[in-house]
């Protein structure tokens, strides 16, 4: 096949005119440090949104997805040597936030419904440790988790549940927001999620009272003296008025994001039906991704690996990326306990078989169609 002259991205920023309307109120304003009317407003609408005035809820704004899962996990109480059970198959900002604390991860492996955290392997988990509290759950790729099952546990065993959430703004499990299921959760907007600051993320909590000491951590833990005074350890994890304004530009345009990526996603469902291929898969019944990336899992009879598509597709200037590689498979977590039930690892085989394809919001039915050709020319 013949190079794509246009380089065909994984998942890029999509921006739009409302962002540059926000932020040149800022400028107008000269309100560019962090907090001001930005951060105010995109918390306010970010809950406005999750929410639907519902029920009370609190968010915190911050510098970075990974910082919200750090407050997230000092709010949980974390201490040196705790054991904190995690999701295996994941990006390391869902794990790292536990060791900044000194805690001690214990992987739990996925399930095949959902490429989630596995209930059953968590249960496992915790009757070998039953003395965890704290459970970090992602909901990969955008696809939520089997949460009443995750919860249930939690529950059964008094552990704290926190939800990453840093790739599933706008799915929901049974009609409600994920980020709005554990004690205490984070959202990301990166610059290859679905709506974007540059960079920033977002602490969620029913918990006002945990959002105001969060936020005390995340300004330096500074008491309220004239004079700077300090009785804690502090951060500097505040989000810029500026990033936040595009953050608010970016919020009004979520669902139609959200909706670029399903049909995204149903393409290649169509285009990929008589290959030795399926697709990411979620639970029809209880939820409803936002299809933040569309992946496929070639059969045991392609003979082809996944890293070998990923050139080939390279090649032809088409970005795909392997899927997460599990944490306990990453040579700084070699000796840290993981927890599976099946045979073998279910993420392990995931990886082996597994490839994230192009799902920019920018790309078009054309350009897709040239991506789905070109896997089908190398599956032969």
């Amino acid at each position: 096949m013949q190079r794509s002259e246009k380089r065909i991205p994984l998942a890029t920023p999509t921006m739009h005119s409302e962002e540059l309307e926000f932020i040149k109120e800022a400028f107008d304003r000269n309100w560019i440090a962090p907090l001001g009317f930005n951060v105010d407003g995109f918390e306010n609408e970010m809950i406005a949104y999750l929410t639907k005035g519902e029920y009370e809820y609190s968010a915190l704004a911050l510098d970075s997805g990974t910082s919200a899962l750090h407050m997230a996990v000092k709010l949980a109480g974390v201490k040196r040597e705790d054991r904190v059970f995690c999701s295996d198959m994941t990006f390391a900002a869902s794990v790292n936030p536990a060791v900044y604390e000194g805690a001690v991860p214990v992987f739990i492996d996925c399930e095949r419904d959902t490429w989630n955290m596995d209930p059953k392997a968590l249960e496992k988990a915790f009757e070998k440790y039953p003395d965890t509290k704290v459970v970090i759950l992602v909901h990969l790729y955008g696809t939520p988790s089997k949460i009443d099952e995750i919860m249930e546990i939690c529950e059964k065993y008094n552990a704290i549940l926190i939800e990453d959430a840093a790739e599933s703004l706008t799915a929901t499990y049974k009609g409600k927001q994920t980020g709005t299921f554990g004690k205490y959760n984070a959202i990301s907007f990166n610059g290859n999620k679905l709506i974007t600051t540059s960079g920033g993320g977002m602490l969620l909590t029913d918990d006002a009272d945990a959002r105001k000491k969060a936020f005390f951590w995340a300004t330096q833990s500074k008491e309220p003296f004239v004079w700077y005074e300090h009785k804690e350890v502090g951060y500097n994890y505040r989000l810029s008025n500026v990033t936040a304004g595009i953050g608010r530009g970016q919020l009004i345009h979520v669902t139609e994001h959200r909706d670029i990526k399903e049909a995204i996603y149903r393409r290649y469902e169509e285009g990929l039906k008589d290959q030795p291929v399926t697709m990411n898969p979620y639970d029809k019944e209880t939820s409803v991704p936002n299809f933040w990336l569309s992946c496929m899992l070639m059969d045991e009879s392609v003979k082809i690996t996944p890293m070998e598509m990923y050139e080939k597709l390279n090649a032809l200037n088409i970005e795909t990326r392997p899927i997460w590689k599990p944490m306990h498979m990453q040579p700084i977590f070699a000796e840290n306990d993981f927890i599976y039930v099946e045979e073998t690892p279910v993420d392990e085989d995931i990886f082996a078989r597994g490839l994230c394809l192009a799902s920019d919001i920018k790309m078009t039915a054309e350009e897709q169609n040239f991506v789905i050709e070109a896997i089908k020319e190398y599956l032969k």
